[in-house]
C-alpha cells in the first residue's frame, strides 16, 4: 500500500519509540554510562546509528532472509545470553559492595574502545534488537510502498531521540544517585534485568 510521507514518518516514529522505550540491557547500560558521564556521545551515536542501519536493512529485505536462517538466530541467542549473564553477575556484585555516584565516577573508567565494544555487544548480541528493528520494523515498513523510507526515517529519529534523552538526561538524576543506596538499587535492577533476559533467551533456545 502507498502511504503519505508524513503519515508514514509519524507511524515509524511511534512504532520505533514504542519498541525502544522499555527496560532492557542496552537501555540500562546507556543509563549507567550517562550517570557516570563517560563517553556518552559515542555510545548514544552508536546505538542510534546501529538502529537506523538495522531498520533500513530490514525494510530493504533482510527480514525475509533472517526468517529462513534459524541457525544464525540460535547463535545470536546463545551469544547474547552468555554476555548478559556475565554482565548481570558483575552488576549484582557491584550492588552487593554498594557505592555512590561519586564512587562510580571515581572507579576505573572505560576507555572509548572498551565503551564502544560493550555498546556493540549490548546492541548486536541481543536477538530482541533484530526482532524489533529488522523483522518488525522491516516488515511494517515494507508495506508502506513508496513511503517506506519516510517510515524508516521516522523510526530512526525515534531511536536517536530516545538514546539522546536517556544518555544526557541521566545527569538530571545525579542528586538521587548521590545516595549510596540509590546506586546500589540501580545496579541490582540492572543485574536482575540482564539475568532475566538471559534466562528468557536460553529458555527460547532450548525450546527451539
Amino acid at each position: 500500500m502507498n502511504t503519505a510521507p508524513l503519515a508514514a514518518a509519524s507511524t515509524g516514529f511511534a512504532l520505533g519509540l514504542t519498541l525502544i522505550v522499555a527496560i532492557g540491557a542496552q537501555n540500562a547500560f546507556v543509563l549507567r554510562q550517562g550517570l557516570r558521564r563517560e563517553h556518552v556521545g559515542v555510545i548514544v551515536a552508536f546505538c542510534a546509528i546501529a538502529d537506523a542501519v538495522l531498520m533500513l536493512a530490514g525494510i530493504a529485505g533482510l527480514a525475509a532472509v533472517l526468517g529462513h536462517q534459524p541457525l544464525l538466530a540460535g547463535v545470536l541467542t546463545a551469544g547474547g545470553a552468555l554476555f548478559l549473564t556475565a554482565y548481570g553477575l558483575r552488576a549484582l556484585a557491584r550492588a552487593r559492595r554498594g557505592g555512590s555516584l561519586g564512587a562510580a565516577a571515581g572507579a576505573a573508567p572505560l576507555t572509548r574502545r572498551a565503551a564502544l565494544a560493550q555498546t556493540a555487544a549490548f546492541t548486536l548480541l541481543n536477538p530482541h534488537v533484530y526482532l524489533d528493528t529488522v523483522l518488525l520494523v522491516g516488515s511494517v515498513g515494507a508495506q508502506m510502498g513508496a513511503a517506506r523510507w519516510w517510515f524508516a526515517a521516522g523510526a530512526a529519529v525515534a531511536s536517536a531521540v530516545w538514546f539522546t534523552a536517556l544518555g544526557y538526561g541521566a545527569r538530571l538524576l545525579a542528586p538521587v544517585f548521590a545516595r549510596p543506596r540509590a546506586w546500589q538499587v540501580l545496579d541490582a535492577l540492572i543485574g536482575l534485568t540482564m539475568l532475566g533476559i538471559a534466562a528468557l533467551l536460553l529458555r527460547r533456545l532450548l525450546a527451539g
